[in-house]
């Protein structure tokens, strides 16, 4: 194909340019642009679907409280709101490896178990595949209906002819449309298979879920506008050296955000973790400098999660802060209020603190542990073992 063909396109909100521009005329991001070699046109575009003639009176449309879909899952259940919402479209991220696939499956079998028709779509796997983790999982059900396509218009007649209640396409990166001019896994077919699952869902009342790739940033792969279009955004999270694995809530239109789930990998599958503050906090050392509990609400719960610093003599010119789980420019700050008001001299010292687990902490009642946190790893002197600190500085 030759270069001339070559379009780049903004993953934030989708805008086309023949060449590449540091900067996003249509958005204003910078380093933003994608290249896209667009595919050979295929069949002509769809017909529009037939919609309603005209808007109708909100008091007169018929509205009745749906009940949710119950997975049996407690902690995924917990994120989604108390259950997953009828045709509704979730859009689950995370790395490669991390058990997306096997999350859903689990998922798919326990809505099986209640008699709910699921159809499981794999791009990635074969049928045998899917048995053979299925058999691992103890995930074999009648009511899971499962296929292996990537086309869309294949994938839409699986959905009229099975006629599920919910359907899970594992991926969205392995989805094409033939109709649209552009390569599998490009950000207009992610785009646009995404906005025709999206309105197949509300038409016909099926709840999806699909998996999506992310990026070595830990974006979800694809447009910004992916996002958007969905009801409900989950990240899967995790270290590959460690079992725990954190299902955390980026966006819920039916429920309460920055929602977290716990897990941890087993070789049966995923065990949900039904106290997370205990999981945190039972393998904290006893008597450790630096070794602060505090408390923090994620989503609709409290959590007791360990804050761990070290600060030691710096050996370079420009001392050093490492962070993780916490905001940076948050621990600088306190970092600020305890040298201004306490006389901790951190300018030629290293600081590193952690949230252990994996959590990410944005709550603002954190800081007064936090502080606690320093000043105990800079005096070497350790707080009481059963203290636990809340306070915003």
């Amino acid at each position: 194909m030759s270069r001339g063909n070559t379009v780049f396109i903004c993953r934030e909100c989708g805008y086309v340019s023949p060449r590449w521009m540091g900067r996003c005329s249509g958005c204003g991001v910078w380093n933003a642009f994608i290249e896209e070699k667009p595919a050979p046109r295929g069949m002509e575009a769809p017909e529009r679907r037939n919609r309603q003639e005209g808007p109708a009176s909100i008091q007169d449309i018929i509205s009745e409280t749906e009940e949710r879909l119950v997975t049996g899952i407690g902690e995924f259940d917990r994120v989604l709101g108390g259950g997953l919402m009828p045709a509704s479209v979730v859009l689950l991220g995370g790395n490669p490896g991390i058990g997306k696939s096997t999350l859903l499956l689990q998922v798919a079998a326990g809505l099986a178990r209640r008699k709910i028709k699921v159809l499981y779509i794999s791009g990635e796997e074969s049928l045998r595949q899917i048995k053979l983790r299925a058999v691992r999982l103890n995930s074999l059900q009648q009511q899971l209906l499962v296929a292996a396509e990537t086309e869309l218009a294949y994938i839409e007649a699986l959905i009229e002819k099975a006629a599920p209640a919910v359907v899970v396409i594992d991926s969205i990166q392995t989805v094409y449309d033939s109709s649209l001019p552009a390569a599998p896994g490009s950000i207009s077919q992610v785009r646009d298979c995404t906005a025709f699952l999206t309105r197949l869902a509300k038409e016909k009342a099926i709840s999806f879920f699909i998996v999506g790739h992310v990026t070595k940033e830990g974006l979800i792969a694809g447009p910004k506008i992916l996002e958007h279009m969905v009801d409900c955004v989950l990240s899967f999270e995790g270290e590959s050296h460690h079992s725990y694995r954190i299902l955390r809530t980026i966006k819920n239109r039916f429920g309460a955000s920055h929602e977290i789930g716990v897990f941890t990998m087993q070789e049966e599958g995923l065990a949900e973790v039904k106290n997370p503050s205990e999981f945190f906090v039972t393998r904290r050392p006893v008597g450790a400098a630096g070794s602060v509990v505090v408390a923090s609400m994620e989503g609709t719960r409290p959590l007791l999660v360990e804050v761990q610093s070290l600060v030691s003599p710096t050996r370079f010119s420009a001392p050093r802060q490492k962070v993780t789980g916490l905001d940076a420019n948050r621990v600088a700050l306190i970092m600020a209020v305890l040298e201004k008001k306490a006389g901790l001299l951190f300018q030629d010292h290293d600081a590193f603190v952690k949230i252990t687990g994996g959590v990410h902490l944005q709550e603002p009642a954190v800081d007064l542990g936090l502080a606690l946190s320093l000043a105990s790893a800079f005096k070497n002197r350790p707080v009481g073992s059963r203290d636990i600190f809340i306070g915003e500085v």
